[in-house]
């Protein structure tokens, strides 16, 4: 009986896997071997691992949300020029497909200023809730109680102290240490408002709620409607204390002031009412404040709930546009095959193709899995440098100059089908040229990766990295 129970059990779960949609070929035959040659373990791992799926409740609840808050507000008439995006012709197709995953527009208007590092982001983040009138709206991935960490809590203290609204929400995965901490309770007596994204609750009955390891992995901090940071940065020492032998995490963040703000804000209402009952979202139907001529960005945010294949559509898009260089700079990358295709195409044409990883990376099997692409890409021309100064964290890309893409999305499937994301695209040169710079000093610190190197590794180095390069499709 209970073979025959495991059978059908089998049986269903494969028919399930084969009609799944939205689902590459290599995922489905990867998924039908483990439940075929692991009996008992590979359905386990289905039912945890299989689906991406937040839960049923949830995403009912998230659509809802996003069915009822408004569009992002237009400007006053008299700052419609100055909101007028300014994209050249051959970089529009870019911002019409940032459009088509949240429906938010380029927008003009708009100033940024690159941080000169983790602690100087921190600072003035800090200065700028210092100054808040409104309110303060912070979502972090991870928030460590250390030394910035402290800094941020002690800061949004002060500004709901003196009367400024103050909401901060947390993974509850990524932040747990934070959340469990006596800071996190000082933070609500003094009057801030607290959220979880994606509580976990009882692992035993997790199961029936969506996959544990759906993430919100966001980044955001507005402040009053009119500043915005964006980048790979949590809320947390560049020492990183929970993985100190990697450190220090190199991060990179951008402050935006102007429209851009409003995109974020989006992001940040939705995320923030799916999981704590108050309504804000009248903070989206305001108008748009004036501001003066400035540079053209736009919000891209995507998740289990926004379309299929929103991220990798736009690092893709961005590949192919390349015409004299392209700069990447990732931790993890686990590319599924057309993401790989773009790359190597992109050097193939001609295009001055580079891409910088950690040397030394937090996850094995990451690394691993991102190596075993190396020769492909060399073969393809693509340069390829391993930064040694620590785990280089940033997720940047700088398209001829002219065009960048920053935020939190990694080049990996848990970045492109699992976690909660957000990224701004951004046209400027000026802004484009601090990126490259920095991305320059990335690859000052780098080695370069040879295909005569690559070559030469042992049988079982190759053995185990392509072994575990297979599991990105189950994983």
């Amino acid at each position: 009986m209970w073979l025959l129970l495991h059978i059908v059990v089998s049986l269903a779960l494969i028919v399930r896997v084969i009609l799944k949609p939205h689902r590459e070929p290599a995922s489905r035959l990867a998924w039908t071997l483990v439940i075929l040659i692991l009996p008992a373990i590979g359905i386990i791992g289905y039912l945890l691992l299989g689906e991406t799926n937040i839960g049923r409740r949830r995403i009912e609840r998230m659509n809802r949300i996003l069915a009822g808050l408004p569009r992002v507000a237009d400007a006053p008439a008299a700052h419609a020029a100055a909101l007028r995006p300014a994209i050249p012709e051959r970089w529009q197709p870019l911002f019409r497909v940032g459009h088509s995953i949240n429906g938010f527009e380029p927008v003009g208007g708009n100033r940024a200023r690159l941080m000169d590092d983790s602690n100087a982001a921190i600072e003035a983040m800090v200065a700028d809730i210092d100054a808040a009138t409104e309110h303060v709206h912070l979502l972090f991935y991870i928030w460590l109680p250390d030394t910035n960490g402290l800094k941020m809590a002690e800061a949004v203290k002060r500004a709901a102290g003196r009367g400024v609204v103050c909401r901060v929400m947390v993974d509850d995965l990524g932040s747990r240490i934070f959340w469990r901490s006596e800071h996190w309770q000082a933070m609500g007596a003094a009057g801030v408002k607290l959220g979880r994204a994606l509580p976990i609750g009882n692992p035993l009955l997790r199961i029936f709620n969506g996959r544990i390891d759906l993430r919100n992995h966001r980044k955001i901090v507005v402040i009053d409607d009119a500043i915005t940071y964006c980048g790979s940065q949590n809320c947390a020492d560049p020492e990183f204390r929970i993985k100190a032998r990697f450190a220090p995490w190199v991060d990179l963040v951008v402050r935006f002031e102007g429209p851009v703000a409003r995109q974020n804000q989006h992001l940040f209402v939705a995320d923030w009412m799916a999981y704590v009952d108050e309504r804000i979202d009248d903070l989206l139907r305001a108008p748009l404040r004036g501001f003066e001529q400035g540079i053209t960005a736009q919000v891209v945010g995507s998740g289990p709930t926004v379309r299929y294949s929103a991220m990798p559509e736009m690092f893709e898009t961005l590949m192919y546009s390349a015409r004299r260089e392209l700069v990447v700079t990732t931790p993890y990358f686990v590319p599924d095959e057309s993401m790989q295709a773009a790359l190597c195409a992109s050097a193939r044409r001609g295009v001055a193709t580079s891409i910088v990883f950690p040397a030394r990376n937090d996850s094995r099997l990451v690394a691993a899995a991102s190596r075993s692409n190396y020769a492909e890409l060399l073969a393809a021309g693509v340069r390829i440098f391993e930064y040694g100064e620590g785990l280089l964290h940033a997720k940047t890309l700088t398209l001829d100059g002219e065009v960048t893409l920053i935020g939190s999305a990694n080049m990996d499937r848990r970045s492109f089908d699992l976690n909660y994301e957000n990224n701004i695209l951004v046209y400027d040169p000026v802004l484009s040229r601090a990126v490259r710079q920095r991305q320059e000093s990335y690859i000052a610190s780098s080695k370069p990766v040879t295909l005569a190197e690559v070559e030469a590794w042992t049988l079982p180095q190759r053995l185990l990295n392509n072994t575990l390069a297979m599991l990105g499709p189950v994983l």
